[in-house]
């Protein structure tokens, strides 16, 4: 009896107790937080019990945990081959005609390459829109000028620390930088990501009115957004014509001139294009012009742009050395060597 009473009057120290029980996340609280953050379920489920189900400090929580998280996978992936992922391009202003965004028919646009481990990742939407995000940023930075509109290589240390501005919100402050937005999705995803390559195109309306700029973009490969894929180019056109003014105004010339533009883009997507003019095929203007179809098919692109320009009315039958013309032009595929170069002409 002795042992029995010593047994019942045995109490275990209050250290093995728990004085409070692990809060369980709420489900409707767990969806909600994913929508804002987009993190695992297993990550939003611990920042809500850690905050005892406060969205507000839950949100501060996985910050703070996308920090340390972020650092530590990207310095583990560090290395890591990225030969998959997007081009993406961002189109803000495109030229002559256009009456809103960079000036009155000035240019302003972008072309990236953000590059991932897999395919699989590449085609997330999370990564594709981080593409378009940084797209958007570099266009909305680039630096226009009062003279001849060229491409200019973006610095990628420079872009690592510029404000991430959002495509879709361009109104929203941000939150971050390209850099640490890419940190933070490779914490998400679990992949290196990597900024590989970045152009910009600006430039303000010439003062000539006979004068003006015009922007195109093709993309092949891409999935529900037409500005992303796996091929990307951007071309910029010049058009120099007294009769310009007069026709530019016109819905018809432009939707004319927009298919013209589109059909360039393809062709320099669509071939092997190295330069815009030379010897070979390589050179854009030696090229059998089979991406605009119609009365130039087939015709070499330097000699449909002449034709073109005469049958809308751009330049008199006699005419050759005004109409439109290739200023330049920035060709990418996923993964592909980089040439360090873009091709121009003076």
């Amino acid at each position: 009896m002795s042992n029995l009473l010593q047994c019942r009057s045995f109490r275990f120290p209050l250290r093995y107790y728990p004085t409070q029980l692990p809060v369980k996340p709420s489900i409707k609280l767990v969806a909600e937080l994913r929508k804002h953050t987009e993190v695992s379920l297993s990550k939003a489920r611990e920042a809500l019990s850690a905050t005892n189900n406060d969205l507000d400090a839950a949100l501060k929580w996985l910050e703070k945990d996308l920090v340390t998280t972020g650092a530590m996978k990207a310095a583990k992936v560090q290395g890591r081959s990225t030969t998959q992922g997007l081009v993406s391009v961002s189109i803000l202003s495109s030229g002559v005609g256009v009456t809103t965004g960079s000036g009155y028919g000035g240019i302003r646009a972008a072309m990236v390459e953000l590059n991932c481990e897999t395919d699989f990742v590449g085609r997330n939407e999370l990564f594709g829109r981080l593409a378009a995000d940084i797209a958007h940023t570099v266009a909305f930075n680039a630096d226009a000028t009062d003279s001849e509109a060229a491409f200019q290589q973006c610095s990628l240390e420079f872009l690592q620390g510029a404000p991430l501005l959002s495509k879709t919100n361009p109104s929203a402050v941000p939150s971050g930088t390209i850099g640490t937005a890419i940190r933070d999705a490779i914490a998400k995803l679990g992949e290196n990501i990597t900024l590989r390559q970045a152009v910009s195109v600006s430039g303000n309306s010439p003062p000539q009115t006979d004068r003006g700029f015009r922007l195109s973009s093709y993309v092949h490969g891409s999935i529900g957004d037409i500005t992303q894929g796996r091929i990307g180019s951007l071309t910029l056109l010049a058009l120099k014509s007294r009769k310009l003014p007069e026709l530019i105004v016109s819905e018809t010339f432009r939707e004319d001139l927009g298919r013209l533009e589109r059909g360039i883009a393809r062709q320099v997507a669509g071939f092997e294009t190295y330069s815009i003019k030379g010897e070979g095929e390589g050179a854009l203007y030696n090229q059998p012009f089979t991406m605009l179809g119609g009365d130039f098919s087939d015709t070499p692109v330097h000699e449909a742009l002449v034709g073109w320009s005469q049958q809308k009315g751009l330049i008199s039958p006699s005419s050759t050395d005004e109409g439109v013309a290739v200023l330049g032009f920035a060709k990418w595929t996923v993964g592909e060597q980089i040439t360090g170069s873009l091709n121009s002409e003076a």
